[in-house]
C-alpha cells in the first residue's frame, strides 16, 4: 500500500513566498517615492535660491546679470538652469531642473522673487 500525499503540502511555503515578494515591490516603491519627494524639494529649494540672487540682482543690490545670477546659484546647488525671465517690477521668475534623474524623470523647480510689496512710490497696506 502506499502512502498518499497530502496535496496541500508545501502551500504554506508558496503563499510565504508570495507574501515575502509583495513586501519587498511595497518597500522599493516606498524607497522610490521618497527619494522623488527629496529630489523634488531639493529642486524647489534650488529654484527659490536662484529667483531670490536673480531679484537681488534685478534690484541693483548684487552684481550681476540677473539670469547670470541665478545660474550660478542654482549651479551650486546641483541644478541647472532651464529658463529665467525679468519681469516688471524686478520680479524674476526661475526654472531649474536637477542634474540627477530618478526613476520618474527630471525633478524640477519653478520660484518667483522680486521686491517686498509697497517698496515703491504707492501706499503699503495698512496706511491709513
Amino acid at each position: 500500500m502506499s502512502a498518499v500525499r497530502d496535496p496541500e503540502l508545501g502551500a504554506g511555503s508558496v503563499l510565504a513566498l508570495g507574501l515575502g515578494l509583495v513586501l519587498l515591490l511595497a518597500m522599493t516603491a516606498v524607497v522610490l517615492l521618497g527619494q522623488a519627494a527629496v529630489m523634488a524639494s531639493r529642486a524647489a529649494a534650488a529654484a527659490d535660491l536662484a529667483a531670490l540672487a536673480a531679484a537681488d540682482a534685478a534690484r541693483g543690490l548684487s552684481v550681476g546679470e540677473p539670469c547670470a545670477v541665478a545660474a550660478d546659484v542654482a549651479g551650486r546647488h546641483g541644478a541647472r538652469l532651464v529658463g529665467c525671465s525679468v519681469e516688471t517690477g524686478d520680479t524674476v521668475q526661475v526654472r531649474t531642473e536637477l542634474r540627477s534623474r530618478s526613476v520618474f524623470g527630471p525633478a524640477t523647480g519653478l520660484a518667483r522673487a522680486g521686491p517686498p510689496p509697497g517698496d515703491g512710490t504707492g501706499p503699503t497696506p495698512g496706511d491709513g
